[in-house]
């Protein structure tokens, strides 16, 4: 299946979603000039029911469609038997690379499930992926992303994204918004998607990375606002990378302000924002 046929086919899991809105109040102030931002991509540009990549492990809800989509690839599984699969396999996964050091792992979840399907065409294995994750995983853009990324051209303020992420991440802006990333705005050296390098936020090696690169561009720490909807995952790496921290609490689904967490205990990030088009009041 081409690029396009596969749009067409994803195309009907869309199903609009709106904000649904917190007790959070905008706040906060930055005290250097900004000139990069970079976001986080669930809960955050895109809504996300689960707000993270999403697997399917209680809510049934979906079983019918899902028993569906077994049948349209000749999977003879039940939606069960392969879910139940597909949460061992990703675990398995996840304490072998932790055996190897890495704290919190990222699988491709392309490879999980080759192995799983054992399909001989990897063209298969991805598209069925991605309608399974279209399924799981409902997503629609936040409102006026087109908006604040025309904004962030014109004014000459860097784009990049440091997300936990699949292969199929970058098709949901040529899905939802006709375009790549790149084309949108965003630099592709600051593009950073933890199943490339097998680690997942809350680590800070994205961050590391993305501060070096940046280093590069003679951009400093005190120039970069990172964005995200995760006091964990998001606030706590990036704050410990030096970047300035927005926390985006627009959607109630997406909010996690991990209040329990130790990592999270005397954290604060340096503004809220409850609607991304915010982001232009702290970029004069």
């Amino acid at each position: 299946m081409n690029d396009h046929s596969m749009k067409e086919s994803l195309r009907k899991y869309i199903t609009p979603l709106f904000p649904v809105p917190t007790s959070q109040i905008p706040g906060g102030k930055l005290d250097h000039k900004i000139k990069c931002l970079l976001f986080d991509i669930y809960g955050t540009l895109f809504i996300s029911e689960s707000g993270d990549i999403g697997i399917l492990k209680n809510n049934l809800e979906k079983t019918k469609y899902l028993s569906d989509l077994l049948k349209k690839y000749n999977i003879h599984h039940s939606v069960q038997s392969l879910l139940n699969t597909l949460v061992k396999a990703i675990s398995i996964e996840h304490r072998d690379m932790k055996n190897q050091g890495i704290e919190y792992p990222e699988v491709n979840i392309d490879l999980i499930w080759k192995d799983i399907l054992e399909f001989e065409d990897p063209g298969l294995v991805r598209n069925f992926a991605i309608e399974f994750e279209m399924l799981v995983n409902p997503i629609y853009p936040m409102p006026d992303l087109k908006k604040l990324f025309l904004f962030c051209k014109n004014t000459h303020i860097k784009m990049g994204i440091i997300s936990n992420a699949q292969f199929f991440t970058p098709v949901l802006f040529e899905l939802f918004l006709d375009a790549k990333p790149q084309t949108l705005g965003f630099h592709p050296d600051l593009i950073y998607y933890s199943y490339k390098f097998n680690h997942a936020k809350p680590s800070t090696l994205l961050f590391e990375m993305a501060e070096k690169k940046l280093r590069t561009m003679n951009i400093n720490v005190n120039s970069v606002l990172y964005i995200g909807n995760d006091m964990l995952n998001d606030i706590y790496p990036s704050h410990r990378t030096g970047f300035n921290t927005a926390l985006f609490a627009g959607d109630s689904r997406s909010l996690r302000l991990r209040k329990n967490n130790i990592k999270c205990k005397d954290l604060s990030p340096d503004i809220i924002i409850t609607d991304l088009m915010q982001l232009m009041d702290h970029l004069d």
